[in-house]
Parts: structure tokens; sequence; C-alpha cells
């Protein structure tokens, strides 16, 4: 693509797009015949946008499906994509791309996988979703509570299957939410969520001077929707989660799955939060790197639950109940409890019963093929990112906020709502 085509504006770019918004794929049962892989005509067409890192071991998942061909992987780190192309099998029929939106106006790919940083997320979501395609994005759903609705309502205008990239939904702390849900520990007053702090955002930083950018990477394509910055090895890729800019730190890196956990458990009994306080708070002081490192987060519901959100050397959930407490490790899926007892109490076919993912990829395709639900959809990955946003804001504002969950917006508080949204360049929009 010309250096012009790379900057078509929104309307240009769903105009060239809207062919590709057609009737949702479905793989036929014949396509999936035991013991041999089906052609690739009858597989589902994936194209994968952020390839470094977590998109890598995402690109080597798939790649093992046998009803998926990856065809396309976008990067904006020449190295990386190249990488990607060079590790499939079909790579002589796997485009490789520096613009996500040459993936988005391919009529012949079904479904994208979004591993580009959390800044991208909601907006490449939303428009994936217009231009016809199921979508698989990396949690945070969003790194604004406004770009998470703009997503989540995309998904559900043009009917795509959304999976959320909370994997911890795909293990055993799908279990600990079940006994939590049906009652195994009494009524659920408070939830307490423990956030470890990452060694190297805390470590000293020192100066971040400007740096030439490096040979094969496009850095004003890297930075996309956020304001203009000088490059430096201390911006990206990987330590974009400590700047505010492009991410809340702690809160929705590690915080998008304990508190994505919070939330499943909890259920039917959240209708807000209606308040949310921040009690202690430190963020870090750098001349780059400015995301909370220290915090008490609480959340206070109409039904009366609170949830604690805290920053802690532990990592997990803490359900805690009129007859005792489940204690859910994130990374892991350890369950224990008080009486233990409790996790001797079986689930049975007449309890409340969670979504069963047979993992998380496998649960995003065969949402795919079926039209179904996955374990992790757009208005639950929008309510997790969303409450981590809503941390934020209170640590930022520093004072008790009031919010109405029906507008999502802040009541009586105009400094608070406009940290809703983040000023975005041209022309990126949703």
């Amino acid at each position: 693509m010309s250096l012009s085509g790379a900057r078509r504006t929104r309307r240009e770019f769903l105009r060239t797009t809207a062919a590709a918004v057609a009737a949702p794929y479905v793989l036929t049962s014949s396509a999936l015949g035991a013991g041999h892989r089906p052609a690739a005509s009858n597989r589902i067409a994936i194209g994968v946008i952020g390839t470094g890192g977590q998109g890598g071991s995402h690109v080597r998942i798939l790649v093992r499906q046998p009803d998926v061909q990856v065809v396309a992987v976008c990067d904006v780190d020449r190295d990386h994509r190249e990488k990607a192309q060079a590790s499939i099998a079909n790579r002589n029929d796997c485009a490789a791309y520096n613009d996500f939106r040459e993936i988005l106006a391919r009529p012949d790919i079904d479904a994208v996988l979004i591993a580009a940083p959390d800044h991208w997320h909601g907006l490449m979501s939303a428009w994936a979703a217009e231009a016809g395609k199921d979508i698989y994005c990396e949690k945070p759903m969003a790194s604004t509570i406004g770009d998470g609705r703009a997503a989540a309502d995309a998904v559900r205008r043009y009917g795509r299957v959304f999976q959320t990239g909370s994997q911890e939904r795909s293990g055993e702390a799908r279990l600990g939410c079940e006994l939590v849900r049906n009652g195994r520990i009494g009524k659920l007053h408070t939830i307490r969520t423990f956030l470890p702090m990452e060694p190297h955002c805390l470590a000293p930083q020192g100066d971040a001077p400007g740096m030439p950018v490096p040979d094969g990477f496009d850095y004003d394509m890297w930075l996309g929707p956020v304001p203009w910055a000088p490059y430096t090895q201390k911006r990206c890729p990987f330590n974009f989660r400590w700047i505010l800019d492009y991410s809340d730190g702690e809160l929705t890196d590690r915080g998008a799955h304990v508190n994505d956990i919070a939330l499943w458990g909890a259920g039917p009994l959240l209708t807000g939060p209606v308040e949310i306080v921040a009690t202690e708070g430190q963020f870090r002081q750098d001349t780059l790197w400015n995301v909370p490192i220290h915090f008490h987060i609480e959340y206070t519901y109409a039904s009366g639950l609170r949830i604690i959100c805290e920053s802690s050397g532990r990592r997990g959930i803490r359900f805690e109940g009129a007859d005792g407490w489940i204690f859910v490790e994130i990374h892991g899926g350890q369950l224990t409890a008080e009486p233990a007892s409790i996790l001797r109490d079986p689930v049975g076919p007449k309890d409340i019963q969670l979504h069963r993912s047979k993992g998380h990829h496998q649960d995003w395709l065969d949402a795919i093929r079926t039209r179904g639900e996955t374990v992790a959809p757009a208005e639950d990955g929008h309510r997790t990112a969303s409450f981590c946003h809503l941390g934020l804001i209170a640590l930022q504002t520093g004072r008790k906020l009031t919010w109405d969950l029906q507008r999502e917006r802040f009541v009586d508080d105009e400094e608070a709502n406009r940290m809703i949204h983040r000023p975005k360049r041209e022309p990126w929009r949703i």
C-alpha cells in the first residue's frame, strides 16, 4: 500500500470494505470429517494483527488447529511480521502487511485476532466488526470506556462473534465462580482482588531520551490514534503498559484477568457499581512512565456488594460470603476455601453452570462455526475493562465518584466524564 493509501480516512476505508460485510461464515460438518485436515477452502480463514510477543504465541496456537488457515499477518515491525509469516506452513499463501486495514479489506478473511497494543484494541475491534469479521481481541478490550462501548456496540450491530482474551475463563477459575454463584459460601458480600506489580515497572527508569526509529519499524502507525511523542525504547513495544496514553498499567494488564473473574463470579449481583473511591493511590513519577503503582480502590454496587481492588504481592480473587470464602488463584486456577469442605461439594446438573470452554481459541472457533456465544463475549469484555478504567479515573480525580451504568456517565462530574474518552489523532476515529 502506498503512503497515501495507508492514510485513508475512515469513510474511505469503510466504503472500500463494505463488500466484505457478508453472511456469517459457517463451517459445515462435512468439512470437519474426523481424521483429516479440511481442504483449505473449508477452513476458517484468519488474519492476525500484531505478531510480536503474545501475538506470536497466538499464531503458533492457531496454525495447529486443523480447521484454521492463517492467511495473513500484520505488524508494524517488519521483523515480527516476517518471522510470523515464516512460521506458517502455508507461508506462500500467507500475506504479510504493515497496515491492518489491508486485512480488513479482504473479503476472503473470515476472522481476525487482534494482539496489538492496548490503545488499538477498541478501534480495531469496531472497524473489524464493521468489515464483517469475527474477532478475538486481547485484553483489555479497549483502553477507554468510550472505545469499549463503541466496539461492543459494533459487534452487536453487525452480528459478529467476539472473544475477549480473558483466558482465565477457559481454566479452573470457572469452578470457583460456579461455587460462588450457587451459594456455597452463603450470601456474597465482599470480593477482594489482588494485583501484583510488575518488578520491571517498579525498577528505576532513568532518562528516556528521544532515539532514531529502528529500520523496519513504522512508529507513526504504532502510535496510531494516540498523541505523537518521540520514539524511545522505553516507550515501546513492551513498555507501553506503563504509560497512560496507551494503558492503565497493572490495572488493565493483570487486572483485566483478575477483575474479570471477580465479575464473572458475582454475576447477576452486578447492577452498578454505583460508587467508586480510591482510598490509597500512588502514580509512578517519571519523565515517561506514569501509571498507578500502589492503590486501594473500593467499588460499591446497588446490591450492597463491595469489590475491593488493591496492589499486592498476591494474584487472585477472594470471594467472601456469610458462610465462608473461596480464593481463586490467577494463572494457575488453584482454589482454596474456608471451610475446605466447600470444594468437596460438587456443582451438580441442577446447579448454575457457567459456559464451559474447551480452550480459549477452540471456544472462539466453535462459536464462529455455530454463530453461538463465546466464554468472554464483547459485553463482558467491555464490563471488565470499564471496571479497571473506573478505578483509574477514581485514582486520577482523588474523590468518590458516582456512576450511572445505563448512561455510562459519571453523575455531576464533568471532569471525570471527560476521561471516558481520550483524544485521537486523524484519521483514527470510531
